[in-house]
């Protein structure tokens, strides 16, 4: 046992609320990493584990990159924090800039959070703001999606569609409903890449507007990808149907690309991948490569120009956070960028996607398997549930991946994967190679 497990005590781990946990069982049973490198963790028990998830969905050029680290200690060293209400620093401006260069094209603006939960808080506040801002104070209804995941926040939540993220909490705000989840299984199992069939449940949210009518719905909210519920693929032409429906009715679109940001799916943005241009973009995780929290809030020109009305000395946007633009934050994702554009790891994911396909889909067949889904970088593995024991089968594969030496996600009965972008074809050979002896190996 290392130094580090060896000086820790109960009350150690006890002292951690950890989030989205089984606190009781982990404590019983920790596990924990101590350094990364690269595609791996080393654990403390001295174990090296493959990163099949970039670190939380954010770790996309890998860990621990020297540039990335250096810019965060020189910036340190020469400005710890300067607050960017009524001041500012040159790195928050150099940041933004650098970011809406490689932002679709429209999307001149960008406001600054601290996290993914942050920026849609603050995209749904902006959307708000403009209709109001443009004379539409009525429109307030916000429209999400069952089974979408848009941070924990309240207003995150509100729109989320999990029902477990959302149960303890009442009513979280009123004036929000959802459209209908994209997953059909029936029609769509084992689909690669986008599914054929369900352009058409983009309606729903005409149905929505028929009982709310336009005029109170201010923004429609989706992950282009739905991923943390389980990795649910658009349907072929589901997104371009639900931007036109949007746009007919001035209602704002705003894509939820936390996770699907810089080059998860082999473009800088699934906007581009998909080929549709909402009004509005919320990304974090990969801003950053997870070396810093940050979150960011893209916005269409004619939404920051409705806010740029009135005197010029007074604020426009009354919101906003002590942490927005910090610039250790702002220097990581300089050096991110520069990263990512460097070595095309912003486009890496169309390269290797076919070859990633056909490898998640090898697992075909395996025990209690009941779908495969897959796009860019990202797959999943669905199965079978265990009567009255939901979650329990992709968590017993979970703990026996790690006890392997990779890591992957349990996400309800769902395995996720995604890893950093820097991954090669012999680590997906070994990354999918071991998870099929996993399931092979688990009895239940």
């Amino acid at each position: 046992m290392s130094n580090a497990m060896s000086s820790m005590q109960t009350n150690d781990l006890d002292a951690f609320w950890m989030p989205f946990t089984a606190n009781r069982s982990f404590k019983q049973a920790p596990r924990l990493f101590v350094e990364a490198s690269g595609m791996y963790y080393t654990t403390a028990d001295g174990r090296r584990v493959m990163d099949g998830t970039s670190g939380l969905w954010c770790v996309n050029a890998g860990h621990c990159r020297p540039e990335i680290v250096e810019a965060i200690r020189k910036q340190a060293g020469e400005l710890d924090f300067a607050g960017t209400f009524q001041m500012g620093h040159p790195k928050a401006f150099e940041c933004a800039s650098r970011l809406v260069n490689i932002a679709p094209p429209g999307f001149g603006h960008v406001f600054f959070g601290n996290s993914g939960s942050e920026a849609v808080d603050s995209a749904l506040k902006i959307a708000l703001g403009y209709h109001r801002a443009r004379g539409n104070g009525a429109k307030t209804r916000l429209i999400g999606r069952e089974r979408g995941y848009h941070g924990s926040n309240v207003g995150g939540t509100s729109v989320g569609g999990i029902g477990a993220n959302r149960k303890m909490f009442g009513p979280l705000l009123a004036g929000v409903d959802h459209l209908r989840h994209t997953h059909d299984h029936d029609r769509n199992a084992f689909s690669r890449g986008q599914p054929v069939h369900g352009a058409d449940l983009a309606d729903d949210l005409e149905r929505l507007i028929t009982l709310h009518d336009a005029s109170t719905i201010a923004a429609v909210i989706v992950e282009p990808v739905a991923c943390s519920a389980g990795v649910y693929v658009p349907p072929q032409g589901y997104l371009q149907r639900l931007a036109a429906i949007c746009a007919k009715h001035d209602i704002l679109l705003i894509f939820d690309e936390v996770i699907t940001a810089f080059g998860r799916l082999g473009a800088p943005f699934a906007a581009d991948y998909f080929g549709v241009t909402p009004d509005i973009i919320t990304s974090a995780k990969g801003l950053t490569n997870g070396a810093v929290p940050m979150g960011a809030v893209f916005v269409r020109g004619e939404i920051y120009d409705a806010f740029m009305q009135g005197p010029e000395s007074a604020i426009e946007l009354f919101h906003g956070y002590t942490y927005s633009g910090h610039p250790l934050a702002c220097a990581a994702t300089v050096a991110t960028m520069d990263v990512l554009q460097a070595e095309g790891l912003l486009t890496r994911a169309s390269e290797l996607g076919s070859y990633w396909e056909e490898r998640v889909h090898s697992l075909v067949g395996l025990p209690h398997v009941l779908d495969i889904r897959n796009i860019g970088l990202i797959g999943a593995i669905e199965f079978e549930p265990i009567a009255d024991a939901p979650g329990r089968r992709a968590h017993a594969r979970f703990l026996e991946a790690f006890r392997r030496g990779i890591l992957v996600r349990a996400t309800g009965d769902v395995i996720a994967l995604a890893p950093p972008l820097i991954i090669s074809k012999d680590e997906i050979d070994h990354l999918i190679g071991t998870l099929a002896e996993v399931l092979q190996s688990v009895d239940d």
